[in-house]
C-alpha cells in the first residue's frame, strides 16, 4: 500500500510557497515571459495537491525551485518597480527641464524686448542728436545775401557781426556802432561786406562828429574800390566833410568825379546841384 509523503514530513512549507506565489502570480501577471516555466510551475502545484510527491529529496528540488521561481518573479517585480520609478523621474525631470525653458524662453523674450526698447530709445536720441548737428552746421555754412543787387556768400558770424553793427547805426548810437564796424574790418579781412562797412564807418564817424576821419573813410572807399556800389555816395559824402573842413577846391573836385565817374546815380544828380550852388 503506497503510502502518501504527507506521512512522512509537512507539506505546509510548501503550501506557503505555493500560495505566495499563486498570489504573486495573480498580482503580476504578464511578469514571466517563459511559458515553460509557467507550465511547471502548474505541474508542480497539481502534483502537491494531488500528494502525487513521494519522497522527501524530490519535496526538497520543488521546494527549492519554487523558492528560486518565487526569488526570480520578486527579483523582476522589483526591476520594474525600479523602471517605473526612473521613468517617473524621467517625466518629472523632463517636466521640470521643459518648464526651465519656458522660463528661460520668456527671459529671453524679455531681453528681447528690452534690447529693442533701448535700441529704439538709443536711435531717437542719435536722430535728434545729427539734427542738432545738421542745425548747427547748416548755421554754420556760409550764406547768400543780397548786397546792392549782388549775391555774396557770407559767414553767420559776419552776417550777424554786420547786422549787429547797422542795428546799432540806426539807433544813432553812432560811437558804438564805430566800434562795432572798426572791430569787424578786423576780424573779417576780404569779406564781401568790406565796401559796405568802410561806408557805415564814414557815416558813423560823420555822425559821433569826427570830420577829418570820416572824410578819410569815404576816400579809403573811393580808391580802393572805385566801381563799388557805394561809391557814388562815398564821393558826395567826402565832398561833405571836405566842405567842413574848409577845403572847398577838394570839396569840388569830388564832385566832379562823382559826376565823371557815376554819371548816371543818384548822388550825381546831387552833386551836379552842389556844384551850381558853389561860388566859383
Amino acid at each position: 500500500m503506497r503510502q502518501h509523503v504527507t506521512s512522512k514530513f509537512s507539506l505546509r512549507p510548501v503550501v506557503l510557497a505555493l500560495a505566495v506565489l499563486s498570489v504573486g502570480s495573480g498580482a503580476s501577471a504578464g511578469v514571466f515571459d517563459d511559458d515553460e516555466a509557467r507550465k511547471a510551475i502548474s505541474q508542480l502545484r497539481a502534483q502537491v495537491q494531488q500528494g502525487q510527491v513521494e519522497d522527501k529529496t524530490r519535496m526538497d528540488q520543488l521546494a527549492e525551485q519554487l523558492a528560486q521561481l518565487l526569488a526570480q518573479q520578486t527579483e523582476q517585480t522589483n526591476q520594474l518597480r525600479r523602471s517605473l520609478l526612473d521613468l517617473n523621474s524621467q517625466i518629472e525631470q523632463l517636466k521640470a527641464d521643459l518648464a526651465k525653458a519656458r522660463g528661460q524662453d520668456e527671459l529671453t523674450q524679455q531681453s528681447i524686448r528690452a534690447v529693442a526698447k533701448d535700441l529704439a530709445e538709443h536711435q531717437r536720441r542719435q536722430l535728434d542728436l545729427n539734427h542738432q548737428v545738421e542745425e548747427r552746421l547748416r548755421k554754420l555754412e556760409p550764406q547768400k545775401v543780397s548786397l546792392e543787387g549782388r549775391d555774396v556768400t557770407v559767414s553767420v558770424e559776419e552776417r550777424r557781426a554786420y547786422d549787429d553793427a547797422l542795428a546799432t547805426l540806426r539807433s544813432t548810437d553812432f560811437a558804438a556802432a564805430a566800434t562795432q564796424l572798426a572791430a569787424f574790418q578786423k576780424r573779417f579781412v576780404g569779406s564781401a561786406y568790406s565796401g559796405h562797412v568802410q561806408y557805415w564807418l564814414g557815416n558813423a564817424l560823420y555822425g559821433k562828429g569826427d570830420v577829418k576821419e570820416a572824410a578819410e573813410a569815404y576816400r579809403a572807399l573811393v580808391v580802393n574800390a572805385p566801381d563799388h556800389p557805394r561809391a557814388p555816395d562815398a564821393l558826395l559824402q567826402l565832398s561833405t566833410c571836405q566842405t567842413e573842413l574848409k577845403d572847398r577846391r577838394g570839396a569840388r573836385k569830388s564832385l566832379e568825379d562823382l559826376i565823371r565817374l557815376h554819371p548816371s546815380s543818384e548822388a550825381a544828380q546831387s552833386a551836379r546841384e552842389r556844384l551850381a550852388a558853389m561860388p566859383k
